[in-house]
């Protein structure tokens, strides 16, 4: 009980100052009503905001204070602190807590920007959250049925290749398909090892993160990138950065596995007769290639759009979803239950990412209407700090470790397309920064995609690897102990050599 007091104070205080702006309005000039109101000619207030947000004009960001993302805030830690501190609550009540932010944004959010500010929140669900959910969730279901026989036990060199494997797959299927894919045969390969848990950490870095910076299909920054005129195969102009990253990082790893594989004097179970390695369920890769192909048909057509609750949306993108959603439901029909079984499948990983990422979601919102607002936001201070390659390289990443790093991304290709093609339609503008620029677009790209490792939020598959392997048995770092045992120790000071390199 003193726990949940102890939240509802918290809540409390996040809710009297988010509300804060409502007592400045009264008190002052009552800004936003003034804006609301600035041609009051034939409309009332309440309607001229609907209109706005309708059609865009009303920018939110440019009125949102920094203190409005403490709901955010207050959400990681949470994620990163009761775990630890309260483990057996955090395990039976996490959706109520991730719910329970999200209100304490929404709420006060709605009363002080009404229409405005169900718009933002019905957006974010729509657009975004819905399609990374199911997305997810195809790539999770379609996965668990491709099950891997035989006999199979992990030392340095089998690890490393299946990190290489699983590296090189990410480009072309995702990073989260490829980690979906390989992790459990990954970690079913190790089950006989005592340290584990870095093996995992390294799985997250490389084949959930930095293997997918080769083309659009493998992060959603550059299939976002794509849509906006970069070439499909631009992206290969990274691979340079992609090698260094990769290399250095698996070198680290195989010394790492190769000193512990020592230290524990591991040896392989005897299981008796070794059975060749072979795989099942393999008619499960037919609906992974229509996930991609699906994926890819968004890209590519134009269907035009479609008003869903106020959210405009292309067509071809609620076709995707709705492909994902046949897909995923095809594998789970012509996949046996005991294959699954066999294969330690279960529901929880997607229902836990499910559950914290509606609150991470729509606690972010001011967040990410701060960051798109550019130099006219409270962000203003760093999107202005922001010149050379490397800083665009530092700051797009360190925004998408903790932030979606697709609108952080989209927010730093714009703002250096305004730097050097200011005026210049967007056609035009993206080839001449795909060439004469190319070093900034560099930058950008492999900071969002590269950065998402650092931290457990910072890319899709990150979290649902975690809760995986977690479910499996191996023991893995707190929220902050990922950053500061691993991301801290290993990524910076990979990320380091890459800048002097290449920045």
């Amino acid at each position: 009980m003193k726990l949940d007091r102890l939240v509802l104070l918290i809540a409390f205080l996040v809710l009297f100052i988010s509300l804060a702006p409502v007592a400045a309005k009264d008190n002052s000039d009552k800004q936003s009503h003034t804006t609301l109101e600035a041609n009051d000619h034939s409309e009332s207030a309440s309607d001229h905001a609907t209109d706005k947000s309708a059609h865009g004009h009303l920018n939110l960001g440019e009125m949102l204070p920094l203190y409005s993302c403490i709901p955010f805030a207050f959400m990681l830690l949470s994620i990163a602190l009761l775990p630890l501190i309260a483990e057996n609550f955090w395990h039976h009540h996490f959706g109520k807590i991730s719910a329970f932010w999200a209100a304490c944004l929404a709420l006060p959010f709605v009363y002080v920007y009404k229409g405005i500010a169900i718009y933002e929140i019905l957006h974010i669900i729509l657009a975004d959250y819905v399609p990374f959910i199911i997305l997810l969730w195809a790539l999770f279901t379609i996965s668990g049925g491709i099950l891997l026989k035989g006999t199979l036990r992990g030392n340095p060199v089998i690890n490393t290749i299946i990190i290489l494997i699983g590296t090189i797959l990410a480009s072309w299927m995702g990073t989260t398909g490829a980690a979906m894919l390989l992790i459990r045969p990954f970690l079913r390969a190790n089950a006989h090892r005592k340290n584990k848990t870095f093996m995992v950490v390294f799985f997250i870095f490389l084949v959930a993160n930095i293997g997918g910076s080769l083309t659009p299909l493998g992060d959603p920054p550059l299939f976002l990138g794509f849509l906006h005129g970069v070439d499909f195969f631009w992206t290969m102009n990274i691979m340079p950065h992609m090698l260094v990253a990769a290399i250095i990082l698996m070198v680290v790893y195989f010394i790492l596995d190769t000193y512990y594989y020592k230290k524990e004097g591991a040896k392989a179970p005897d299981d008796g007769e070794k059975k060749p390695l072979r795989l099942v369920g393999t008619y499960n890769f037919l609906f992974l290639g229509g996930v991609v192909g699906a994926v890819l048909m968004s890209g590519i057509l134009d269907l035009g759009e479609i008003s869903t609750f106020g959210v405009h949306r292309a067509v071809q993108d609620w076709l995707r979803d709705g492909l994902l959603i046949v897909f995923g439901i095809g594998s789970l029909m012509a996949t046996p239950r005991v294959l699954r079984e066999e294969n330690e499948f279960s529901w929880f990983p997607i229902i836990e990412v499910a559950y914290l990422f509606i609150g991470i979601f729509i606690t972010m919102i001011p967040c990410l209407l701060l960051l798109k607002a550019g130099p006219n936001g409270a962000f203003a201070f760093l999107i202005n700090a922001v010149k050379e390659p490397v800083h665009y390289f530092w700051v797009t990443g360190m925004l998408s470790a903790f932030l979606d790093n697709a609108p952080t991304y989209l927010t730093f290709f714009n703002t250096a397309l305004g730097s050097f093609y200011a005026g210049m339609a967007e056609s035009q503008a993206v080839p001449l920064l795909m060439t004469e620029n190319a070093v900034y677009l560099k930058a950008i790209s492999t900071g969002a995609v590269f950065f998402g490792a650092c931290s457990y939020i910072g890319n899709a598959p990150n979290f649902m690897v975690r809760s995986i392997a977690s479910e499996a048995g191996t023991p893995m770092p707190s929220f902050f102990g990922y950053i500061l045992k691993y991301s801290l120790i290993f990524l910076i000071p990979t990320f380091v050599i890459v800048t002097f390199i290449f920045f």
